[in-house]
């Protein structure tokens, strides 16, 4: 390939919220699969001398445990599961399919074309300008403008990694990754939603912003069936040892840096909430 050897491309553009994936399941595999494949063939297509093409995955595309599958998996002592490059994939949801195929599509390209790609598995981010539909924000929100929160399933377990960290994830991954390899990374621990929601309107209580809203379960607002994912917990050795990447906020430094831009900008979000 000839061309610009300085080009990188980040390939963060998809439908990423598990719910919607089930109300709008053609758009999900649409946007997220064939929007891959188009920038992948473009880049062969003009022949472009890339330094790196970056894919974002997801953590939702290690799903739950296939009992056939338990001794593939790396544990804690403790018991939980560590998902790390070499653990097998068990996607639950449409967008965790999606992201995957896409994932597969990028190792694809690299084996027949060249296109020097990598793939990235980051784990849930949160964090300032995030869509308000997604956990962290439609718990801020509704903390914000009313007594009650009103929230799903709330003991599946997740590794919330802080948005600047995983900015700096991809870029590390893009400088220092290999072509054809994944990169997953994460904040290293994980916290049940309860606890998560809790530890917010902590936050933001002891900061001033509201007082003590009630957290109330709604059936409604589960994933349908058995989809949901249990538990995700990261391990991020291999980002680590090649690039030296590692998370530098905690979970209430970045709770309160998130409430803060929330509480500042209601006109970015107004209108985009997923309560009433």
């Amino acid at each position: 390939m000839t061309g610009y050897s300085d080009i990188i491309v980040f390939h963060l553009a998809a439908q990423a919220h598990v719910g919607e994936s089930w109300e709008r399941p053609y758009e999900t595999i649409d946007t997220n699969v064939n929007g891959t494949l188009n920038l992948l063939q473009a880049a062969v297509d003009l022949d472009l001398d890339l330094y790196k093409f970056d894919t974002a995955g997801t953590s939702e595309e290690y799903g739950n445990i296939d009992q056939q599958m338990e001794d593939k998996h790396e544990y804690e002592e403790d018991g939980r599961v560590i998902l790390s490059e070499r653990s097998p994939v068990n996607p639950t949801s449409v967008y965790a399919t999606s992201k995957l195929a896409s994932d597969f599509l990028t190792m694809n390209y690299h084996d027949a074309y060249d296109v020097p790609g990598v793939t990235t598995r980051m784990f849930n981010n949160y964090g300032p300008r995030q869509n308000p539909r997604y956990i962290t924000g439609t718990i801020i929100t509704q903390a914000l403008k009313r007594d009650i929160v009103e929230l799903g399933n709330l003991t599946p377990k997740r590794d919330m990694c802080f948005v600047s960290d995983g900015v700096r994830g991809h870029l590390h991954v893009a400088l220092e990754g290999q072509p054809g390899e994944e990169y997953v990374y994460g904040y290293g621990e994980n916290i049940s939603m309860r606890e998560w929601a809790n530890l917010l309107l902590e936050v933001g209580s002891e900061e001033g912003y509201w007082e003590n809203p009630e957290i109330v379960q709604r059936d409604d607002r589960f994933r349908p069936g058995d989809s949901d994912v249990e538990e995700l917990l990261v391990g991020y050795e291999k980002l680590n040892e090649e690039t030296g990447w590692e998370p530098e906020v905690d979970w209430r430094e970045g709770a309160s840096r998130t409430i803060e831009w929330y509480a500042s900008n209601p006109e970015k979000w107004a209108g985009r909430v997923d309560w009433r």
